[in-house]
This record gives C-alpha cells, structure tokens and sequence, in this order.
C-alpha cells in the first residue's frame, strides 16, 4: 500500500497559483526528492506535507487517510512526520543527548528506553563522543547530524527534509549527501527532500520530481532525469545540456548541417511536422584529432575549437562544426587538450541523444 499520495494538491494566495495540480505517490520506504529554482513550489508542497499549510484544492492521505484538504487538515503533531530545517532548530542549552532525546520525552517513553534509543542513533550518526557536547561547540556538519538523530529517534512514518544542507560549505555538503542516503538506507524511512542542488538530488534520491512554476515536469529514477529528460525546462535544469532544433524526415532529423536518424536516437521521436527538439549532453560527443573509423549511424563533422575551460576532472570545449552556425558545449577527459583553433573530428552518439518536448 503507498505510505503517502498527494492527488490534485494546489495552493494559491489570492490570483497567484503557487502550487498547481501536483499528482504524487510515495510508496513505504521510498526516497524522493522535490528539486526546482527558488519559488517553483517545492517549499510550499512539503510545508503542506507536513500540516503547516493547508491546500486550497486537491488532498494528502498516507495509507488510505487524509491528512489535508481544503478546510480540513491534521495537526503536524498527529502526522508521525519529523522535519529539519535550513536552520537545524536545535536548541543551544540542551546538550546533543538532551537535543536527540527531546521527542522521545515528548512522548512520555520510560526513561530505561529513550536513554537506549538515544545511545543507539548517536552511535548510527557517529556522534556518541559528543554527547556531552552543547551546540555551540559543535561543527556545521555535526550540528546536521544532531538534527537528523533527533528526527529519526522518533521512528516517524514519513522524514521531512528543507534544504538541509544549504548553510554547509560545499565539502560538507557532499559529506552529508552521502550521510543522509546512508542513514536512509539503514532505516528505510518514507522521505521527502527538498534541494535546488541537482548533486543532493542525485545522490540522495531513488526518484526526483522536477518542479517549475508550481507543477511536476517530470518523475523519474535520476539516472533517466538526466538521459531522458522529458521536457526543455528538465533537459536544461539538470546538468548541462545543448538544446538543438530539427526537423524530421525520411527517417532522418535535419540539423543545422547535419542529420541524426530517427531511429538510432535514445527514446521515441514524435511522428510530427512540428519542429523537432533534442537535447544533446556534453558527453554525448567526442572530439579526436583525426577521423576515427566510421560508425554505422554515428555522425562525424570536422569542427573547430572556439572556447575551452579546465574542470580539473575533465575539460569542457565549445566547438563549431564546418557549415553550420552552431556552437556545441562537449566534454573530454582531462588528458585530451586541445588548443583553441585547433581542427577537430566531433563524433556524436546517437544512444545518448533524448527527444524534448
């Protein structure tokens, strides 16, 4: 049984739809991540998850019962969610066992069981020499590891997560995404995470729902975000990507001076007289100093290296392919240097080609 949907959920302040018809379902156990630019609706969306705000149209239920609807909505504190914040919200006089302990004490558990518990979680977060410790002389990192103990002691039915890592610098960061799957792992909690940080929603999520202007463009694993992005709003959020505009016919989507056969691309291509969207990742192509054997299907152009930038893990060229008026973004490893104005081979596979709408 889905432990949480939201169906036709929407919210609006006066003319102004905030959120918008949004259609979700989170099975037990699952991890998705609510990704998006600044007041696309993701905020809104989980504050309402969480009973904070109540919806205007459309409803929440976990399990068969509905916890929001227009005019009816449960109390956060009868929902069994725990949320963390920006900010952590850890109160600075109670020391870190004090702090992970406060919601068990909540719930009037005999004293024997919360001071077990709280060993327990300190020990799962690694932070069981500091429980002596109060916030103030804890790390950015460690204060985020008490609020998750805090929130996870509790055993709630769904984990609520706001930008919880965006006041860690970024080595931190990629610490805690890393933390914050891990403890997912081990305890198997219904969470919703909310990031404008592609990277977070990646490692951290089993789905992703992509939010613009209040609605989902799309859900999906991150791996099929990524390559098989739906939309031009999702093929140009999520990463970086060259966004070209053809036209099929005879099997072939025409370029500017070149063609992709239809059927060699990854996904279907719209039987359409419309113009054709695709969106082509940088390491979808390939750059060689002389023609490489030739692929069935596999189209190579000589080009020319206009601009270039050291990534340190690879380098990112822009290139202009011989009669065509294009400027393509392509990736390369960060051995391969080539010099601007450097004649190239741009060798494109087609498998790593999507269709936008």
């Amino acid at each position: 049984m889905p432990r949480l949907t939201l169906k036709g959920l929407g919210k609006a302040y006066g003319p102004l739809k905030v959120v918008d018809n949004v259609d979700l379902t989170l099975e037990e156990g699952e991890f998705v991540s609510l990704l998006g630019p600044s007041g696309c609706g993701k905020t809104t969306t989980l504050r309402m998850i969480a009973g904070f705000i109540e919806p205007t149209e459309g409803s929440i239920t976990m399990n068969g019962e509905v916890l929001s609807a227009p005019g009816a909505v449960l109390p956060p504190e009868r929902r069994r969610m725990s949320m963390i914040f920006q900010s952590y919200a850890i109160w600075p006089n109670m020391t870190v066992a004090e702090n992970v302990g406060f919601g068990l004490k909540l719930q009037k558990l005999p004293g024997a069981e919360v001071k077990a518990r709280i060993g327990r979680i300190l020990e799962v977060v690694k932070m069981s020499h500091l429980a002596d410790r109060y916030p103030a002389e804890l790390s950015g990192g460690q204060q985020q590891r008490v609020a998750l103990a805090r929130a996870i002691v509790v055993q709630p039915s769904v984990l609520l997560l706001d930008e919880p890592l965006s006041n860690l610098d970024a080595n931190l960061r990629e610490e805690m995404r890393f933390e914050i799957r891990r403890l997912h792992d081990e305890f198997r909690i219904t969470t919703v995470y909310v990031t404008h940080d592609q990277a977070e929603a990646m490692a951290t999520a089993d789905r992703i729902a992509v939010m613009n202007a209040g609605r989902i463009e799309q859900v999906d694993a991150p791996h099929l975000i990524y390559t098989r992005p739906r939309t031009r709003f999702v093929a140009a959020f999520i990463g970086r990507t060259n966004l070209l505009e053809g036209r099929l016919a005879n099997g072939e989507i025409g370029l500017d001076g070149f063609a992709l056969r239809a059927a060699q691309l990854g996904g279907a291509v719209p039987d359409s007289a419309r113009p054709i969207l695709l969106s082509v990742r940088p390491q979808s192509m390939a750059l060689h100093r002389t023609p490489p054997v030739a692929r069935e299907g596999h189209p190579l152009l000589p080009a020319t290296v206009s601009q270039r930038t050291y990534l340190g893990e690879s380098w990112d060229y822009v290139v202009r392919p011989q009669e065509s008026g294009l400027q393509l973004r392509v990736t390369a490893p960060p051995l391969q240097v080539h010099e601007v104005g450097e004649k190239v081979w741009l060798e494109f596979d087609p498998q790593q080609i999507a269709v936008v709408n």
